[in-house]
């Protein structure tokens, strides 16, 4: 199948203060490296001051580069919605989503809705209908466990092949990347465990991606 995937990139769970420095000097080594479609900005749970202030150092770096900067903070139980409009951030990503109706209605002059966590067909089926702009397959849990990949690739595969509605499959490991990127998803996403400490990889998983649609 011939793909012309897009990189996004998956910040670590629970990002705080203390880490956001060397996150932002990390990902402008990403950048450095290769074209990024999306950074997912998944911080801890503080209060919303405090996250707009965290979002609003990473946005710029994201933006300048041309990437979209996509906020989570699961275990928030503010406003994410206007963390990311305060913050100038690009939308935000929600797990295991309730109101997504709701967001859609309040996410407004284009920003971005995600979605993801999402375990049977008919669940992300219901997301799709709510108006979201991307679903998202795969991606460690909040306790650090990888879900099984091949589940994640059967997901992707059914939805890429169903669905108009963007998805990103995303990648635990390096091997993973080349059969996640032939499902025709429109994104392919890297577990920070992938690139954070080395930059280099989203060349080398650019490249990868080119030989499996060539």
């Amino acid at each position: 199948m011939s793909n012309d995937a897009r990189l996004a990139l998956l910040g670590p769970h629970g990002l705080d203060a203390a880490d956001l420095d060397g996150f932002v000097a990390a990902l402008k080594g990403a950048f450095g490296s290769g074209e990024v479609a999306a950074v997912i900005l998944r911080l801890a749970a503080v209060d919303e001051r405090a996250l707009v202030a965290r979002v609003k150092q990473v946005a710029p770096v994201a933006q300048e580069h041309g990437a979209a900067l996509v906020v989570a903070c699961p275990g928030f139980v503010g406003d994410l919605a206007a963390v990311a409009i305060r913050g100038g951030a690009d939308g935000i990503h929600v797990d295991k989503p309730r109101d997504l109706k709701d967001l859609r209605s309040r996410l407004k002059e284009g920003r971005i809705l995600g979605a993801g966590g999402i375990e049977t067909k008919h669940a992300a089926m219901e997301a799709g209908e709510a108006g979201i702009d991307y679903l998202m397959f795969g991606g460690l849990y909040p306790d650090g466990i990888a879900p099984d990949p091949e589940g994640v690739l059967a997901r992707a595969t059914w939805w890429a092949e169903i669905f108009e509605t963007p998805c990103i499959a995303v990648a635990a490991a390096a091997d993973e990347i080349a059969s996640l990127s032939a499902t025709g998803a429109e994104f392919v996403g890297l577990e920070s465990g992938l690139w954070l400490q080395d930059p280099a990889a989203v060349e080398r998983a650019h490249r990868t991606m080119q030989e499996a649609g060539a």
